[in-house]
């Protein structure tokens, strides 16, 4: 569902980045990113969702080009098809937690209904009403997945989305995470630094210069 073909990209400085980067992500694959700091993971994942500018090459959702397309474009395929979740949560402080994970069904006009049922997905069942400061940083990263996940996207990207949270709360969150991905059959791209987060995945890749390879065991 996602292809990456021949993608390039460099930084202000003259740094190269991606080379000719080519890859596939099969429909319902969870799969995990590592690699060192600087490599261009976090770049990666704005690339694939249409928030930085390839310097060339193809990224296809669903057989449509993103690189292709102009902004509103770009910005109606990414509604509808995508789900994010980040290391700093990015809730909106003023609205409730239940319309937080509406937002997604706001934005393309879908049945608001499904908010509840993903409040009771992860575990927040009769928080809906509460606001993002009476929750603690684990449940604020389960609302983050329930927002994610709430419109039914064919593909998620999560950015480090255990970096805040203690070993055990990032566990728990990460076994939620997993549970819902199978559940919705959504694909999923996940960059971190953390092997116990790497290890919920499908598969472990290590980005480096020579590309996307399969980690050592």
């Amino acid at each position: 569902m996602l292809e990456l073909r021949k993608l390039n990209k460099g930084y202000a400085d003259g740094r190269q980045v991606l080379v000719d980067l080519d890859y596939t992500l099969g429909a319902g694959e969870f799969v995990a990113i590592m690699g060192d700091s600087g490599v261009g993971k976090s770049t990666l994942l704005n690339l694939i969702a249409g928030l930085d500018t390839a310097d060339s090459g193809a990224i296809l959702i669903n057989g449509i080009d993103m690189v292709t397309l102009d902004d509103n474009a770009a910005t109606r395929l990414r509604r509808s098809n995508f789900g994010f979740i980040f290391q700093a949560f990015h809730v909106l402080p003023h609205l409730s937690v239940l319309h937080n994970i509406a937002l997604p069904l706001l934005l393309n006009g879908a049945d608001l209904a499904r908010a509840t049922q993903m409040l009771e997905a992860v575990g927040l069942g009769g928080r809906g009403d509460d606001f993002p400061r009476q929750l603690s940083g684990g449940q604020l990263q389960r609302v983050a997945i329930a927002r994610a996940l709430v419109h039914r996207p064919t593909l998620v990207l999560a950015d480090e989305p255990t970096g805040n949270l203690d070993p055990d709360t990032a566990h728990e969150i990460l076994l939620l995470m997993r549970n819902e991905l199978k559940a919705s059959g959504a694909s999923a791209l996940m960059v971190t630094h953390s092997h116990a987060a790497a290890a919920m995945a499908d598969r472990v890749l290590n980005l480096t210069r020579d590309g996307l390879r399969p980690a050592l065991p």
